[in-house]
């Protein structure tokens, strides 16, 4: 099961819980209420508030992180647009014949990684993918290497086209582990079981009413769930509904000049 299949599940789960919790704490107000309706009410304010605004506070915090990695990914695939461009262009330092099987393999190369990450939500297949690409990359640098030795190449062809494909290799390994980077589980279980006890605390500051305020209820209950979901998904860029995808479009059309 997919991890967006089971942020669903979870934000349903969660849904089904907020509704059940905030009718379990009405029906324990009211309880209360009859038992003891001066002193029911007292100090319970302050606990509220202190559970709800840490709520609010964990809530932006995750949403915070996840907006920043999001954007961290989409910056990182036109980072490694631009290194794979830089070292393409500087195969003109390099003879003729070598710099032909070398473009040849740099097109290779942006197809691999391309097809690596339109695999997902396939993870195995995604990863034979990124294998494939890695393999690329040590076949293209050791055939710099070979021909920034020859004596028809330029002067100075070794020193501007390794640290050239230097950058592009390291970029796919930075992105790789910026996909891997999620906040700890705890987090997400915090968060589930603050919403939770808030909808408890919520439900019984509803007690008292002639009947239940369904309106209050229920929007309570889909925000809540709505939120987690959003988060999960995304810290998942490639797999929901919030994608990066769109910035592929900055390599594919790289793969385009490489005529």
């Amino acid at each position: 099961m997919s991890k967006i299949a089971m942020a669903a599940i979870l934000a349903l789960g969660l849904l089904v819980g907020i509704l059940i919790l905030q009718e379990v704490g009405r029906r324990l107000g009211e309880r209360h209420l009859a038992r003891d309706p001066e002193s029911a009410r007292a100090g319970t304010g302050v606990v509220e508030g202190a559970v709800f605004a840490l709520v609010g506070l964990l809530i932006a915090f995750t949403f915070s992180g996840a907006a920043s990695r999001f954007d961290q990914r989409r910056d990182l695939i036109v980072q490694e647009t631009n290194a794979i461009g830089t070292a393409y262009l500087r195969l003109d330092l390099l003879p003729g014949d070598a710099r032909s099987a070398l473009q040849e393999d740099f097109r290779r190369y942006i197809d691999a990684r391309l097809d690596a990450y339109r695999q997902l939500p396939d993870i195995q297949a995604a990863l034979a993918g990124l294998t494939k690409a890695t393999a690329l990359q040590n076949r293209i640098w050791t055939q710099v290497v070979s021909a920034g030795q020859r004596p028809d190449a330029a002067p100075d062809a070794i020193k501007l086209l390794l640290p050239a494909l230097n950058d592009m290799i390291d970029i796919t390994t930075t992105r790789t582990l910026a996909a891997q980077m999620h906040p700890p589980l705890g987090i997400y279980l915090m968060l589930v079981a603050l919403a939770l006890a808030s909808a408890l605390l919520a439900g019984y500051s509803m007690a008292g009413g002639r009947s239940r305020n369904w309106l209050h209820m229920v929007v309570f209950a889909v925000v809540m769930a709505m939120t987690v979901y959003i988060i999960i998904d995304i810290e998942f860029p490639r797999l929901g509904m919030i994608r990066v995808d769109a910035f592929d479009q900055a390599l594919v059309e790289l793969r385009a000049t490489m005529t």
